[in-house]
């Protein structure tokens, strides 16, 4: 498939390109010279959706374009939704009802009906329109005044036809455009859209956010009164048990505990450490030392019992007032008195011979009252120590309970404080929103619009051409029929050796063609063609000269191109032989009226021919009917028959019948030297004419090819543009 071969197609059927699309652009003129001029009316409501100045007070000023987009594909469709559109309707019927100029001619339903029914209509479409009410067509009356709406093309879908609403851009306007032939009913559609629009957008949004802010404040009161009860519950739980502050007594009792803990170790330190000397010392004295030493120590001791139960005593609230100062100062007095007296009884008490030993006695008693002291804070620290803890234990439970009323109350305030800012949000929206939406300008009277008729009657004929361009296409893609020599070489795989361009006229005149010296174009060509498949015939018969004429089906040419054949070889003074071979369809036999017959002649009786006494062209017929040629003699006469005619003639062109005849052509095979196959252009190859071809493939060289009949003018000029070329 080529596309030059498409433009042949287009070339061969240029009158239907042009008519056809006269024809179309002169009915679609008749057809819309009447149509009526369009008006259209036009405004813009103005949404805020983008405009900062129309969301100040709102939270969504920075809201994502796709969000934007889509607020605005939700403006559009309420904008084109049946219950706006209805209302639309309601107000154009209620106008034409009442009004003395009615925006449209009356319908022939309109016409039917009578005052009452008028009325009738006028008080339904007058309470739907108040009560927003939509028309159901399950109602026979609501029904019928639908239907009378639809006749008067001022339902919704008739509205919507003619009306085009759609953002400017990427600007905060809807743009609502409406069509028709009526400048004034444009002007009220638009309005009163825009209107209906603007007022029940603002009524849903309102009540909307009113039914918001209604829930929205019972909410908070239902969030503050539990937020009030926790509080009141955490409350009375730490005045029922005397708490203060849980984290800063746990704080004070910890702080308590570490600082007693320290004193106990240190206690428990000094402890060991003073036994450990006084065992140190009553180790440097002898056991009858030791005695003696004990006996003077006795009285020496209770001379300081009082002042030591003082020391622990005060040692004792020193501890019980966690480690105060005012204390800590008595007991160092109390020491150094303690010190004193063990100085002075240490002198009054002690005498020789145990002098020398002196400072080890006072030594030691210093160290027994720091031991004492020691084992006496060690338990009053160990009862401090358990006191804290006892303490620290009866917190615990408290200070669960408190944190777990503290996170509840603090959930409670932030769900709170959430509600509460959502409905001062909610009621801030209420009282400014609903109104963003206004229309910008009131739609006058539509101005005309460029006319369309010229457009459609351009249209009409373009798509016609359009159309036909691609019927022929379809055609041509769906064709695979043989037009042009180069196609049949490509299927068959077999040389075509000429062809025969088609003539405008049924018959033809021989002497005419090859003796006219002035002939027109079409029989200049011819004439041009049948010498080229003289010369090509010629060229392969060599020195043979008995050529069979054949086809794979009937009425494709082989008459036409044996006489014509023939006329060529006397043209250039050969004595040619013309026999018809076809019984089936005895072409020559008809038109030449020989009264040489081949069955006369194969049996022999008439006499041969000779050579002197012979015309240009001799024709040689048959009888007709249903035989064959083998059924007139023998293979062997027949063959010395054609011996005696090869030495008569120098040429032989035998038409014999198509292959689809089976033995009746193929008989003539036997006796003839070269086969040249006839094919009519505009015929497609079937598959049993591709086996006629095989055969005719395996005669061992006999088949020297095609010649293409009936050629198209135009295919025939491509390709002698391809040959020269």
């Amino acid at each position: 498939m080529e596309l030059g071969d498409f433009f042949k197609v287009l070339s061969r059927h240029k009158l239907t390109l042009i008519i056809v699309p006269i024809i179309a652009i002169i009915i679609t003129y008749f057809l819309v010279r009447n149509q009526p001029s369009v008006y259209t009316s036009q405004t813009q409501i103005a949404t805020g959706l983008v405009d900062k100045t129309q969301t100040v007070l709102s939270d969504n000023a920075t809201a994502e374009q796709s969000v934007i987009a889509q607020d605005f594909d939700n403006l559009i469709e309420i904008l084109r939704s049946k219950r706006i559109t209805e209302q639309v309707s309601y107000q154009l019927m209620i106008h034409d009802l009442t009004s003395p100029a009615p925006f449209r001619p009356p319908s022939k339903l309109f016409l039917q009906l009578n005052q009452a029914a008028r009325e009738h209509a006028l008080a339904v479409y007058t309470d739907f329109y108040n009560n927003r009410k939509e028309l159901s067509l399950f109602n026979p009356d609501q029904n019928g005044l639908h239907r009378l709406l639809s006749s008067m093309k001022y339902d919704d879908e008739s509205l919507l036809t003619n009306l085009n609403i759609y953002r400017a851009q990427s600007s905060d306007f809807i743009d609502i455009e409406y069509s028709d032939d009526d400048p004034q009913l444009t002007a009220f559609v638009v309005n009163t859209l825009a209107h209906e629009f603007i007022s029940y957008y603002s009524f849903i949004v309102k009540d909307n956010q009113h039914k918001a802010v209604t829930f929205l404040g019972k909410l908070v009161e239902a969030k503050r009164d539990t937020l009030d009860s926790k509080i009141g519950q955490l409350k009375n739980y730490k005045i029922q048990n005397r708490i203060l502050s849980i984290p800063e007594q746990s704080t004070a009792l910890y702080s308590q505990l570490a600082d007693y803990e320290t004193h106990l170790e240190q206690a428990q330190r000094d402890a060991v450490s003073t036994e450990a000397a006084i065992r140190n010392i009553d180790n440097q004295f002898k056991p009858g030392q030791r005695k003696y030493v004990e006996s003077l120590l006795q009285p020496v001791n209770q001379s300081l019992v009082s002042t030591t139960d003082q020391l622990k005593t005060l040692n004792e609230k020193y501890i019980e007032s966690n480690f105060d100062n005012v204390y800590k100062v008595q007991i160092d007095s109390l020491q150094q008195i303690i010190s004193e007296r063990i100085g002075q009884s240490s002198d009054k008490y002690l005498v020789s011979p145990l002098s020398t030993q002196q400072s080890l006695i006072q030594e030691r008693l210093t160290l027994q009252v720091q031991y004492d002291l020691a084992k006496n804070s060690i338990g009053s620290i160990q009862q401090a120590l358990n006191r804290v803890n006892a303490q620290l234990d009866a917190i615990v439970p408290h200070e669960a309970v408190v944190q777990q009323d503290e996170s509840a109350i603090d959930v409670a305030q932030k769900e709170y404080l959430d509600i509460l800012n959502k409905y001062n949000q909610t009621s801030l929206d209420a009282s400014y929103s609903g109104d963003q939406l206004k229309q910008l300008d009131t739609a006058m009277p539509g101005i005309i619009s460029p006319s369309k008729k010229m457009l459609l009657v351009i249209l009409s004929g373009l798509i016609s051409f359009v159309a036909c361009i691609i019927i022929f296409f379809i055609l041509y893609f769906i064709d695979d029929t043989i037009k042009t020599p180069e196609e049949l070489a490509n299927k068959t795989g077999v040389p075509v050796l000429g062809y025969l361009n088609l003539l405008s006229t049924s018959t033809i005149d021989l002497r005419q063609v090859w003796n006219d010296p002035n002939p027109n174009q079409e029989t200049y060509q011819f004439r041009n063609l049948l010498q080229s498949v003289r010369f090509e015939v010629d060229t392969e018969l060599g020195p043979n000269k008995v050529l069979l004429i054949n086809s794979l089906s009937n009425g494709e040419g082989k008459t036409f191109l044996a006489t014509n054949l023939a006329y060529a070889y006397s043209m250039v003074n050969k004595k040619v032989l013309l026999i018809d071979g076809n019984f089936h369809h005895p072409g020559i036999t008809h038109s030449v009226k020989s009264k040489s017959y081949i069955e006369d002649y194969f049996k022999g009786t008439i006499p041969d021919f000779n050579e002197y006494n012979l015309s240009k062209i001799t024709v040689m017929s048959n009888k007709g009917g249903d035989g064959s040629l083998l059924e007139v003699n023998n293979e062997k006469i027949i063959r010395d028959k054609f011996e005696k005619l090869k030495n008569v003639f120098d040429i032989i062109i035998i038409e014999a019948s198509s292959l689809n005849t089976l033995n009746k052509s193929k008989e003539w095979n036997k006796f003839t030297d070269k086969i040249l196959t006839i094919f009519e252009a505009g015929n497609r190859l079937r598959d049993h004419e591709m086996k006629h071809i095989d055969y005719l493939k395996s005669l061992n060289g006999k088949f020297m090819g095609w010649v293409l009949n009936v050629v198209n003018k135009l295919d025939a000029a491509d390709e002698d543009h391809t040959n020269a070329a």
